[in-house]
């Protein structure tokens, strides 16, 4: 026998003892054990979504704050002296329930505690929230998931689709949320709402995506909410609205005071434009084509020659507009923007206000029931809200 060959043997040896150990230990630990011990039982759905639910609380939580806001009291004339009952503790109850707490250092100051939630979308101290958490406040209090409290400034805010930035100035790293797509939604996939409802931090709930895309819901002049049964309440207000991934698909902004169940939150892939432009620039530039438009109901679709429902009327043009320049005429009708499909006049109000300024798009519409292509430039859109699309 060649010494290769020895060790080949040696080599074989040592796996069968190797076996043979094994199925020894298996055994024995069987035998201490019970049968049941030695394999371990299967993960139920049950379990499998607890555990998904339990991994995105984890997750998203800390990224989750409570915002409250400061207010200056304004007075016409401050009194000469503290007076006689300054410091009763009556009194001071009386005026720290109606008024608000006083900022501590600042007898000027009031603190409006249990406003709203924000979530912190950028290592630097970035929170985006609602603009009608903010609204009015001359100061922000930014509370972490871990209690701590911060000072914030508004570095940006944007009314018509009811969002803000505040940023704090984090001693330490912090956890950040993932803004995920939202436009790959669909009806039915789990929603989570994580907010401070009642100033009850850190609550979260759950529920379902119950529909996209919700308009004329009378909230803000850009709409396209993402509507959820997952119980949303006054305080999660500016709280992330999340998917089992742990990412953030939309934020929480509104109820149906008279219903149940039904709540709204801005989507994700809105947001992340606003975001993006409040943080560079601190306001949000939107495109504008000159038209003011109305809906194109079936009967008036059918007036104008169009075999379906979908597509913007042109009730005016302004003057000096892109839309004057290109010739576009009342009772034009847009159905496509750019080669998308226009759906309906909120639809082509947000792919207006989405366009490039300085870009120019091709517009497919129907005049007089024929087909026609039309190309403008856009342009910034004005402050003023009588100025259309």
């Amino acid at each position: 026998m060649t010494p290769r060959s020895a060790r080949g043997l040696v080599a074989l040896a040592i796996v069968f003892a190797s076996i043979g150990a094994g199925f020894w230990l298996h055994a024995f630990w069987t035998s201490r054990r019970g049968p049941e011990a030695s394999v371990p039982p299967p993960l139920s759905t049950a379990d499998v979504l607890q555990a998904a639910f339990v991994t995105v609380a984890e997750r998203v939580r800390p990224a989750v704050v409570h915002i409250g806001t400061v207010q200056v009291a304004r007075t016409r004339r401050p009194p000469a002296s503290p007076g006689p009952f300054a410091d009763d503790p009556l009194l001071k109850e009386f005026f720290d329930q109606f008024f608000g707490p006083r900022a501590p250092g600042n007898r000027g100051e009031f603190h409006q505690p249990g406003l709203g939630s924000g979530v912190i979308v950028d290592g630097r101290g970035y929170v985006l929230t609602n603009f009608h958490v903010i609204k009015g406040a001359d100061g922000v209090i930014v509370r972490l998931s871990s209690k701590r409290e911060y000072r914030g400034r508004i570095v940006g805010t944007d009314a018509k689709t009811d969002l803000a930035v505040v940023r704090f100035e984090p001693e330490a790293e912090v956890t950040v949320a993932t803004l995920g797509n939202s436009d790959a939604l669909r009806v039915g996939e789990w929603a989570v709402a994580i907010g401070n409802p009642f100033g009850l931090d850190q609550t979260v709930t759950v529920g379902v995506v119950s529909a996209t895309g919700r308009a004329d819901v009378g909230i803000a002049s850009y709409e396209n909410f993402i509507q959820t049964d997952a119980s949303i309440n006054p305080g999660n207000s500016g709280g992330p609205l999340v998917n089992l991934r742990g990412e953030v698909i939309g934020i929480n902004t509104a109820i149906v005071a008279t219903g149940q169940g039904i709540g709204f939150a801005i989507p994700a892939n809105m947001a992340k434009r606003i975001v993006n432009q409040l943080i560079d620039r601190g306001k949000v530039t939107r495109g504008w084509l000159g038209v003011a438009v109305q809906p194109l109901t079936p009967e008036l679709a059918q007036a104008l020659g169009m075999k379906q429902a979908k597509g913007a009327v042109v009730s005016r043009v302004y003057p000096s507009s892109p839309a004057a320049a290109a010739e576009l005429r009342q009772n034009d009708v847009i159905v496509t923007f750019d080669g998308v499909t226009v759906e309906d006049y909120n639809h082509l109000h947000r792919l207006a206000a989405e366009a490039e300024v300085g870009r120019t798009v091709k517009l497919g519409i129907v005049r007089d029931k024929q087909p026609r292509a039309v190309e403008l430039k856009v342009t910034e859109a004005p402050d003023t809200p009588t100025a259309g699309r």
